[in-house]
């Protein structure tokens, strides 16, 4: 028997409250199948839902799901099947959930499929119980299935972060896509650069290290070759070296 959804409140967030305002070039554009007189659009469609899923660090051509965009382009699909298909793709599991936690999986998946950020922690936590007993897939189906993403997107149009720019504010939200792709727990476990790591040079370290014997070949030629050029003039077996 299935957990039910651990219940939690929203919080006061932008997109929670409707807007009256006269759409500018400010406001996202929406892309929907609902009105596709051309192939080109259709093509823009596959892209910004491209973009809203991986987001522009992770739009590969490697990632690309040509069988679904074919599914989509002969209306075989819906855009919210697309979006599921991308969302439980190898790509973004590999990507997304295989370098984060739960907590930061669902906090991704509610950015970027409900576009909005989450309300609270319990709404992680909720969200977190149902990865952890229904799986990736289970997870996102959940998430298309909410009466929030029908009343929002539908069918066939692709989520957007919601109301990130109010009129008269000089300053936005945050664009998800210049969020971190991972929390910090990951991203201590990813090699770390050698530049700026090596410890300071000492004689003892020189003495120790596998360059030593090239090294000092070197400074002793350079040597012998000084010495060459200064005592070969004076025993008269060069001409003394000068300025013309």
């Amino acid at each position: 028997m299935a957990l039910p959804l651990l219940t939690y409140s929203p919080s006061s967030q932008n997109q929670r409250v409707k807007g009256f305002e006269v759409p500018g070039e400010e406001q996202p554009r929406i892309y929907t199948t609902e009105n596709i007189p051309n192939s080109g659009d259709i093509d823009e469609l596959i892209w910004a839902a491209y973009y809203q899923v991986f987001h522009e660090q992770q739009m590969l051509a490697s990632n690309r799901q040509p069988y679904l965009e074919s599914q989509l382009k002969a209306g075989q699909i819906t855009v919210r099947d697309f979006i599921r298909g991308l969302a439980t793709s190898d790509s973004f599991r590999r990507l997304n959930y295989d370098s984060n936690n739960n907590y930061r999986f669902v906090e991704i998946c509610i950015q970027r499929l409900l576009g909005r950020p989450v309300y609270s922690d319990r709404e992680t936590l909720a969200w977190s119980i149902v990865l952890a007993t229904k799986g990736l897939k289970g997870l996102i189906d959940e998430l298309l299935n909410t009466q929030e993403y029908l009343d929002n997107f539908n069918l066939d149009i692709v989520p957007y972060q919601r109301r990130r720019i109010l009129p008269k504010q000089t300053q936005g939200s945050l664009p998800f896509a210049r969020v971190a792709r991972y929390g910090e727990d990951y991203r201590d476990k990813l090699p770390k650069s050698s530049l700026g790591s090596k410890p300071p040079l000492t004689l003892q370290s020189f003495l120790r290290s596998s360059d030593r014997d090239v090294v000092l070949w070197i400074l002793a030629s350079v040597v012998v070759l000084i010495a060459s050029l200064y005592l070969l003039p004076k025993l008269g077996l060069l001409p003394p070296i000068g300025m013309y």
